[in-house]
């Protein structure tokens, strides 16, 4: 990154198990590096808790402080979790289905879902979030979402999907056919989506085979290739 800046930014990463910590190590990332933010791996399997959890306020509060966006990324289920509901199956089908097929997108927009209906976006409205996969299945639900969760259940000040279109942006990464990108489009706004590939776990000929098939226009073709993300992570 150093060599390349022209190129190149770097998203740091963070020891989770000690918030205290991770929000130092983001600072010094992002004042001493020039990081663009950072990458969150789920903590649910790490820590035993989701970021919603008031012991995470210290590194959400820096992320705020600093103005830089926490990109939520999946991780692995617990074990336990991880037996009920991906067990019993042939080994290379449970791992990949509690992983890149299923597991890890339902719980990263779970995750996502967590911030919101736990009011974290009420404690922390500076805080930007950064999903992957097409906005891991939220955009698909939202509307669905809103009609189960209103304001007098949840007793937040909006909808979901206000706090969503207010707080998250969704990137395509992995996700390589046309239908899923368009609703996250559709649902999120050409503004909130970014072109990502998945490298190395998916082709960069697909990801770019993808940009080129999208039925929009070029204005907004060239925001989601580019432009939205130079504004989200302040790139030059």
């Amino acid at each position: 990154v150093a060599r390349h800046p022209g190129r190149l930014a770097g998203f740091a990463t963070l020891p989770t198990g000690s918030p205290a910590a991770a929000a130092d190590e983001l600072a010094r990332a992002v004042t001493e590096l020039g990081f663009a933010g950072a990458l969150v791996n789920s903590t649910l399997g790490t820590d035993g808790s989701f970021l919603d959890n008031q012991r995470f306020a210290p590194l959400l509060a820096r992320f705020e402080a600093l103005d830089v966006p926490l990109y939520l990324h999946p991780a692995p289920p617990p074990a336990s979790l991880r037996e009920v509901l991906y067990g019993g199956l042939p080994g290379p089908v449970s791992s990949v289905l509690a992983t890149t097929a299923w597991g890890w997108h339902s719980e990263a927009g779970l995750h996502a879902l967590r911030l919101v209906a736990g009011g974290v976006f009420d404690r922390h409205p500076r805080l930007r979030v950064i999903v992957g996969h097409c906005g891991e299945m939220l955009p698909f639900m939202l509307g669905r979402i809103d009609d189960v969760l209103p304001p007098s259940l949840t007793g937040l000040a909006a909808p979901p999907s206000e706090y969503f279109l207010r707080h998250v942006w969704v990137t395509t990464s992995g996700m390589f056919s046309v239908p899923p990108v368009l609703c996250s489009i559709s649902v999120f706004g050409v503004d909130r989506v970014l072109f990502s590939v998945d490298y190395p776990f998916g082709a960069n000929a697909s990801g770019r085979a993808l940009l080129d098939a999208l039925p929009i226009s070029p204005a907004d073709k060239a925001k989601v290739a580019g432009l939205n993300a130079e504004r989200l992570l302040r790139l030059t």
